[in-house]
């Protein structure tokens, strides 16, 4: 029997509470949940009333950025692959900052992608595409009641923060109040600044709503398009690929078959023409002494592996 439409509502603030209907179907979306995803993507289309100003655009590609760096350096090589070491300050610092992104707690998010690795390309790696199709593996699988609780068991040394853990229960927080500080500065800057042209609702669509669709589908994308379109340095028993394109729009994270091939490697553009703007960030906090210890890839893994002839396709 499937939960009460009560909880079903509630699991939209509490991620405690989960999917009570035995062995959910891994394939079936669940639409009452996946309501605010849908709404987000809807209200980009207010654009057309709030219009745009040169400050809204600017700030949303700065908000862009901003957490593209957290997801890409924290919640995936931080937090996913241990791949340096911080200080639980920083370690909450930056998981607040990569909730702001909308895309679960640290918890979930390291948790799933851990699975990802352990079962790459097999039956029960729910972002496959290789399985379960470009549309599946790119926005489908984390609507599914099948992959809506974190993976508890492969996260169980960052568990032991109860930060984390609340983050990652009420994952909705954040991004609410980091809505309504974006709606605040708007309308401060309204009244403050006026020749910049804009006001709390443009500030919110442009700085919240539009620049977090654009960073849902950047990071999605490496789950879909970086294992069917680019090429293949290394023999991995998956189908990852380099793609520079994805490497420029996800920070770095399009070096995708580098990454499958060391995953534990901080660095993820493994040649100096491979940009990597997560790296070069990561680089700078290690600099001022607020990261240390980061894996790069050793010599003789950067050259193992490889294909004699690189695949593209």
């Amino acid at each position: 029997m499937s939960q009460p439409l009560r909880l079903r509502l509630l699991r939209w603030l509490d991620s405690g509470i989960v999917p009570g209907n035995g062995a959910a179907d891994e394939h079936r979306i669940d639409w009452l949940r996946a309501m605010p995803f849908i709404a987000l993507h809807m209200a980009c289309f207010t654009v057309i009333w709030v219009g745009w100003s040169p400050f809204a655009v600017l700030f949303a590609i700065l908000l862009y950025v901003l957490r593209m760096f957290a997801i890409t350096g924290f919640y995936h090589r931080y937090f996913s692959h241990k791949a340096f070491r911080t200080s639980r300050l920083l370690q909450f610092l930056f998981a607040v900052a990569g909730s702001t992104a909308v895309q679960r707690g640290p918890l979930w998010w390291a948790s799933q992608h851990r699975h990802h690795h352990a079962t790459s390309e097999q039956a029960e790696d729910a972002h496959s595409p290789v399985q379960h199709g470009i549309f599946w593996s790119h926005m489908g699988w984390f609507l599914s009641d099948a992959h809506f609780a974190t993976r508890n068991e492969r996260v169980k040394e960052l568990a032991q923060y109860p930060e984390l853990r609340f983050l990652d229960r009420f994952d909705v927080v954040v991004p609410i109040f980091f809505a309504l500080a974006i709606f605040g500065l708007g309308e401060w800057l309204a009244y403050a600044a006026p020749q910049l042209g804009t006001d709390g609702w443009q500030l919110l669509v442009w700085g919240f709503v539009i620049s977090t669709v654009v960073l849902y589908h950047a990071t999605f994308s490496v789950n879909s398009l970086a294992h069917t379109w680019g090429s293949r340095r290394y023999e991995t028993r998956d189908q990852s690929r380099n793609n520079p394109l994805l490497a420029l729009l996800t920070l770095g994270e399009g070096w995708h078959n580098n990454h499958h091939h060391y995953p534990g490697s901080a660095r993820q553009g493994f040649y100096w023409w491979e940009i990597d703007p997560t790296w070069y960030g990561l680089k700078l906090l290690a600099a001022c002494g607020l990261i240390w210890d980061m894996k790069d890839i050793p010599p003789n893994m950067r050259e193992a592996r490889r294909i004699s002839e690189q695949v593209n396709s």
